[in-house]
Parts: C-alpha cells; structure tokens; sequence
C-alpha cells in the first residue's frame, strides 16, 4: 500500500469528513438489515395465520425468535385484530428503515464528493507545483508530450480509477463485515460453510487483476508518445508541409495509436471481467448456501428455521453487489497504481537547485560576479571545466565558441537553472548558494533567441512577474525597446491577444515584446543569449538598437552567434569544449590569430 501513500496523505488531512461518511455509512447499513430483515418476519405472520409464540427466547442473540415473541405479545394484545396490525406496523417499520437507509446513503456521498475532489485536486497541484521546482535539465531527457499525459490523463486515471473507487473502498467492506456479523448470528453452521469459500473467490479475482498495472503502464507510454507527436505536429507543421513529410508522421502517430488501441482493450476486457466474474463466483457460492442450508432446514436436529433460512439468504444476496463492486474497484486500483507511479516518478525527481528560502536576501548588485574554478557536468559528462571568470559591475562580457562549447551553460549557471558541480560561483564574493533562489533571480533579465511568449495580450505578456506595473511604465518599456510603434497601430493596442507562443506578430515584434518585458523588470543584470540571429536585417536593425538601448548601465553577459554585435564588449571568452582558451577585446583576439579570428573570418565569408 506505499504506492498509495500519498493519496492516503490526502485523505488524512480531512480525518472529520471520513469519519462522518464512515458513520453515515454504518448507519445506512444497519437500517438496510432491518428494512430486509423485516420480510421474513412478515412472511412469518401470514404462513402461520397469527399463531402465538408464548416461550421467550433464553439469549437477545437469538434475533428471529425473539423478534417472533415480541410480535406474539402485540398481536395476544390486539385479539382478533392482532395479525392486521402486526402487518401494519411491518410495513411502517420497513417503510422507515428504507426512508434513513437513503437519507444516510445520500449523506455519505454529499459529505465524501469534496474529500475526494480535493484529493485530485491537491495532487494536480502539487504535480504542477514540482514541475516549476524542477531545473531546467531535468526536462531535457522529458519529452513534453509524456510530461502532458501524466499532467492529464495519469490524474485523470487516479480520479477515476482510485479516487473515485474511495466510497467502494470503504463503504462496501463495512457493507460486507456487517452483513457477515449478521449471518452469522442466524447461522452460526452455515457461516462457516460461507467463510470456506469466499476467500477462495477472492483468490481467483485476485489472479486475474494482476496484471492491469503492467497494462496499464505500457498504455500510459503511448499515450505520451501519442501526444508527443501531436505536439511535434503542431509546432512543426509549416516545416511537415514543405518537406511532404506527412506520410512519415501519419504513419508515427498511426502505429502508436493502433498500439495504444490493442493494449487498452486487453484493459478493458479484463477489467470488465471483474463484475460478471464475481456475480457467478457469488451465485456459485449462493447455490451451495441453498443446498447446504435446506439440508440443515430439514433436518430437525439443527434448529434452523424456514424463516430463518429465507432471511439467510436475503441478507446473502445483498453480499452479491458490494462484493462486485469491490471487485471491480479491487481492478480499478490496480490499474490507477500504474498511473500513481508515473506522477510519483517526477514528484520524487530531485531538485537538484535548491530554493534555499531562508538564504541570504540580495537586493542590489554591488562589485562582481566571478567563477571560481567551476566544473559543471551533466550525466558523467564534462560540459565545462575549470572556469575562471570575474564580470564586473557594469561590463558587457560575451561568450563565443562553436556549437556545444558551453555558453549557454556558462550563462544558466548565473541564474541558477543549474548548479555547478565543483568550485564556486560569487556574487558580490558571497557564494550563489548562500542566497535565495528568488532574490538572486529578482536581479537578472535574460532574453533568449527564441522568443518566449504566452497566449495572452501584449500588456500582460511584457508585465510578466510584475503584475503591479503601472500602463505607463509598460509603454515606457516597450518605446526603449522599439516596440510602441507597432503595438499603437494593433486595433486593441496593449490589450491585443498574441495568440499561441505570440504567433500574431511578426519574428521582429515577438523579440522586441521580450526585450520590453527585460527592460520592465529593469535588473542590473542582464543575459542575452543573441537575440538578432534569426531575424531579418530591418527587424535586427530596430531589435539591436532595443537591445543597446537596454544595455546602457547594466551588467551584460552576451551569447553572441553574430560576432559582428559584439565588436565593443569589455571583454570577449572564447570556449571551446567547456573551456576558455583565449579571452580578450576584439581587436586583441583578432592579433592572436587563434580561434576568434578563424570564426570572425568564417562569418565575413558568409
């Protein structure tokens, strides 16, 4: 039961409301016997034509019979009207064991719906919550679609498959144990015969179902290859189209979508199996209750009334459904198990950046930062080694290299979307660590090649994480960043929805809107992985001169593809194969003759 621990976390947190719907439940069950049991005794007044039973039972526990005295005892009362009236107040009885059996039943459900929506509703957000924590590589290995499936449909597995099994989980062994306390008060003889052979149905459901959560595993794998693909589609459609490229990925999706069909319906039969199964199992049982119990009616030794008997068996037959349904939930686990275990494997995933919240608070950026003999490597392989690095305060420092050499790296370890693996990195000669996550992020502005942007207008995209930005400092934003212009002449302005990853606006504005969003936040650092490699000559033009613009007074820390943009910086490092091999201004890097000048002279042939 590990597997379910958290679930079971959940549960406990509402300890009130379980154990309101536990006595809910009871009571329901209890006014079920009576409402039942009531049916025997009835028979028994108009077979018998309203004999009288004179001798009083010797023990309480001997139900049917005392209930067969007390009865006795109102019809003497009543004379020749005694069998009409003890038929009356049957019938009343009934009449309000069935009235509170579902008032209680109604109860149950109206107190545990919340417990159980709550339970789904907490692990979605603590699944979502984890998912922020995360570093940024842990999503490298991830693909996106299988993050999706269990995001949604693992959750939506676990909301119907175990959460929504909860009230058969509970309710119906209740059901079960009480009716058995029952039965076996009537028939102590004819219990034992039924306690034989329960358990051995169990054991066949039991060997059955065990193989859902390994089903249910493998069906959950395509489902994330499935949408992986239906995302790598829309992403890349323009790309599918030009290249003709759709039989390769309609034949993708069609075979895991043929897999994902066969493996589900393997699911489905089994789990379907689980009602009848346990209905024939519980018939079975049944037949051998009716054989070997009308034995013990006819034989006079024993002592086992007809009415007796009758009531033996109603109250056998309401085993039947409970048990099918606990069955059926038995299956629903086992198959809701897999999903629990895809969800726990990200919410156990390390996070390797710890948030460190009662760190020191930074709130400004004084002297420096500096690399200390930093080693950074990402499963066993070394990204970069021994990095040696002070950027002072209000530098342009730019990383160059060929592709794979580090610099993105290099430049994610100051924010600390990764932590270094050995040596140190300082800001302001205080170790990263030693602050908290969040201040040492509130510092930073970073800008990326491709443009990062959400489905939702323009004022509310360059507001991202300052939410209490004034409409005149966004448009001061974006006028630095060159990007007023074009937003003025939108018909909604500032509240124009950009649409999907901002595909309304052209590669120029959507870069410009993110330029506009560092310039909001206005960080004394900056990190600009280039941001004009990708566009055309007259955007590169407006978003270079934002990007200047930007710059002016702030510490920059440039990942520069176009080594004309960065002709002035203080300082230009060189990496190659995680490592700085020449470091220099331009014109020094260029009398080197090493490796900046070989990549300057391979752009000027472009």
């Amino acid at each position: 039961m590990k597997k379910y621990a958290r679930l079971f976390k959940y549960i406990r947190a509402q300890t009130s409301g379980i154990a309101l719907y536990f006595l809910f439940s009871v009571l329901s069950i209890l006014f079920s016997l009576v409402s039942f049991s009531g049916l025997p005794v009835f028979l028994n007044i108009i077979f018998k034509k309203g004999n009288i039973e004179n001798v009083k039972p010797e023990s309480y526990f001997e139900v049917l019979k005392y209930i067969n005295y007390e009865l006795s005892q109102f019809m003497q009362h009543y004379g020749d009207h005694g069998a009409v009236m003890a038929l009356g107040l049957i019938c009343t009885l009934i009449l309000i064991s069935v009235f509170f059996k579902n008032l209680f039943f109604y109860l149950s459900f109206y107190v545990l719906a919340p417990i159980k929506m709550g339970v789904v509703t907490k692990l979605r957000g603590e699944l979502y919550n984890k998912l922020l924590q995360l570093p940024i590589g842990y999503f490298t290995d991830q693909r996106k679609g299988d993050v999706m499936s269990r995001m949604t449909n693992d959750i939506a597995e676990i909301e119907t498959s175990v959460v929504g099994t909860l009230e058969g989980l509970i309710k119906d062994p209740i059901n079960v144990l009480i009716i058995l306390i029952a039965l076996v008060f009537i028939s102590p003889i004819l219990s034992l015969f039924l306690f034989i052979f329960l358990p051995l149905t169990a054991f066949v459901i039991g060997r059955i179902s065990r193989s859902l959560k390994k089903q249910s595993n493998v069906s959950a794998i395509y489902l994330g290859e499935l949408l992986s693909t239906l995302e790598e589609t829309l992403t890349g459609l323009r790309v599918i189209k030009a290249f003709n490229a759709e039989h390769l990925l309609k034949g993708k999706f069609f075979k895991t979508n043929t897999d994902l069909f066969h493996i589900r319906r393997k699911m489905q039969l089994r789990r379907d199996l689980a009602s009848p199964l346990s209905e024939f199992l519980g018939v079975l049982v049944l037949i051998g209750i009716l054989w070997f119990g009308g034995k013990l009616v006819l034989s006079s030794s024993v002592g086992l009334p007809a009415e007796g008997f009758i009531m033996y068996i109603i109250l056998f037959s309401q085993i039947i459904n409970p048990a099918k349904s606990l069955s059926t939930s038995f299956y629903n686990m086992q198959k809701g198990s897999a999903a629990i275990a895809r969800i726990e494997e990200i919410l156990q995933a390390p996070v390797k950046v710890d948030e460190n919240e009662h760190g020191k608070q930074i709130s400004s950026f004084n002297h420096s930062i500096e690399f200390r003999n930093v080693n950074f490597l990402y499963e066993d392989k070394v990204i970069l080694k021994n990095i040696n690095l002070t950027i002072e305060k209000g530098k342009t420092i730019a990383l160059v290299g060929s592709s794979g050499a580090g610099k993105s790296t290099l430049a994610d370890l100051i924010p600390r979307f990764h932590d270094v693996s050995g040596g140190e990195l300082l800001i302001d000669g205080i170790n990263i660590k030693n602050y908290s996550l969040h201040s040492v992020r509130t510092l930073m502005g970073i800008v990326t090649q491709e443009p990062i942007l959400f489905n939702d207008t323009i004022a509310n995209n360059i507001s991202l994480g300052m939410q209490h930005a004034t409409k005149e400092q966004i448009i001061n934003a974006a006028k630095i960043a060159n990007a007023d212009n074009y937003i003025s002449q939108k018909e909604e302005g500032y509240d124009t929805n950009i649409g999907d990853r901002g595909n309304k606006l052209s590669g120029g504005e959507r870069q410009r809107l993110t330029i506009a969003r560092a310039v909001l936040k206005n960080p004394p650092i900056l990190i600009l992985d280039e941001a004009t490699s990708s566009l055309d000559t007259e955007s590169e033009r407006l978003v270079q001169d934002a990007i200047n613009n930007m710059m002016q007074n702030r510490t920059s820390i440039v990942i520069a593809h176009r080594l004309s943009t960065i002709r002035h910086a203080d300082e230009i490092i060189v990496l190659q194969q995680g490592e700085i091999i020449e470091r220099g201004h331009h014109d020094d890097l260029m009398e080197k003759n090493g490796m900046y000048k070989r990549l300057v002279e391979m752009q000027e042939l472009k």
